[in-house]
């Protein structure tokens, strides 16, 4: 089975690289890196990824938490949301609906459960690819 796919969404090139490394040494696959909510839609339009690793605050007009939704609402695919303040994540994702999340910076235990429920619950509701 190949690795699970993610793509990850950071405006701080630095960090984004520091989370490539760790999802590679983790055994991922990670086919591009967004800098923007626009370049994250896009991306994960083109890549279709099988999670979205999200910072809530990026460049461009999009932030995360819109970003999210709207790749969710197109592509179906989920994101997990990475933050520096828990507060952040329950005010702006106030919609009663569970969402996955990891503070920065991330630990690398964390970041693999996390990745490993929202795969779970992701493929738990579609058929597999080339099934």
């Amino acid at each position: 089975m190949a690795p699970a796919r993610i793509l990850i969404v950071e405006d701080e090139a630095i960090v984004a690289a520091d989370i490539k490394g760790t999802l590679k040494g983790l055994g991922y696959d990670v086919p591009a890196i967004a800098f923007s909510g626009e370049e994250a839609l896009k991306k994960t339009e083109e890549l279709h990824p099988d999670v979205v690793l999200m910072d809530i605050v990026l460049r461009g007009q999009m932030d995360g938490i819109e970003a999210a939704r709207e790749i969710q609402e197109r592509c179906g695919i989920p994101s997990i949301f990475m933050t520096g303040y828990s507060e952040e994540i329950v005010e702006q994702l106030n919609t009663g609906k569970p969402c996955l999340s990891v503070i920065k910076p991330v630990d690398e235990n964390e970041l693999h459960t996390t990745i490993l429920k929202a795969l779970k619950a992701h493929r738990g509701h579609q058929i597999k690819r080339g099934s």
